[in-house]
């Protein structure tokens, strides 16, 4: 009698079980820490495309990011700045800027646990999104590098190979994350009962509420109690969240930004 590799029966099995079903992950404190825009600006600023100023804005923002989580008005804020700064830059150079800004600052930032996550939901023959705010340019590499199936994000417009600094559509944030992922399935064939959905921030409530099963990572404290009222798995993996909070809050505003502007000028010397 021939040897059956049971393993890769049950694989196979596996594989068309899940079939039509998709897990979808924000980037910015669900994938990784802080928000991934901010290492473009960090890096559009070393390659001298704006000024020390610009760059102390984002990473002030950045430092609250990190802090109390996402809010609305600087995801907007940001995203406002580096569009018009983008704007007469080439699609090649941000595309190239992608790759730098991954293999430089964002893969030592992603959290090992949302990784095991998306793997394991590729193995079970799910498709893995990226959905964001983050210009689809970053977070396609970022797909990319991690073998996911694709990244959902923000697409700015460009006219003859340059940034004009105007979006296609809208910011991917909020009830537009919504709004995509249920074109994605309609396109794919997806079913989204089936389907799962991973953030850390109330505001992407209309991503986590499109699918059968959503799932806080990380969440800020709207969050948190949102997935507790609603009986939703919950996962944190900040280590030493606890002491890194209480050690913000005891710095004044005025040392934080001391901190934070020789952090950069460092970087300008280097």
């Amino acid at each position: 009698m021939p040897d059956v590799n049971t393993n890769s029966a049950e694989a196979v099995s596996t594989t068309a079980l899940h079939q039509g079903e998709a897990a979808f992950f924000d980037v910015d404190n669900t994938l990784m820490q802080g928000a991934s825009l901010f290492h473009v600006a960090r890096k559009m600023y070393q390659k001298r495309a704006f000024t020390l100023s610009d760059a102390a804005g984002f990473a002030w923002k950045q430092a609250k990011f990190i802090l109390r989580g996402e809010n609305m008005s600087d995801v907007h804020s940001i995203q406002d700045s580096a569009q018009k700064l983008a704007a007469g830059i080439s699609a090649d150079f941000i595309r190239q800027l992608g790759e730098e800004v991954y293999d430089e600052m964002i893969v030592s930032k992603i959290w090992p646990g949302t990784r095991a996550l998306t793997q394991e939901h590729l193995k079970s023959g799910r498709q893995v999104w990226l959905v964001t705010a983050t210009p689809v340019e970053v977070a396609g590499v970022i797909a990319q590098r991690l073998h996911l199936t694709g990244a959902l994000g923000t697409v700015a417009e460009i006219e003859d190979g340059m940034y004009t600094g105007r979006l296609v559509g809208e910011i991917l944030h909020g009830p537009a994350k919504g709004r995509a992922v249920q074109e994605l399935a309609e396109k794919e064939g997806l079913d989204l009962s089936r389907s799962w959905a991973y953030s850390d921030s109330f505001n992407d409530i209309p991503l986590l509420t499109a699918v059968g099963n959503p799932v806080a990572i990380n969440p800020d404290a709207k969050l948190r109690k949102y997935a507790r009222d609603n009986n939703w798995p919950v996962y944190d993996f900040r280590s030493g969240r606890r002491a890194a909070t209480l050690g913000l809050q005891a710095a004044t505003g005025a040392g934080v930004v001391y901190g934070l502007w020789k952090g950069i000028a460092m970087v300008r010397r280097r």
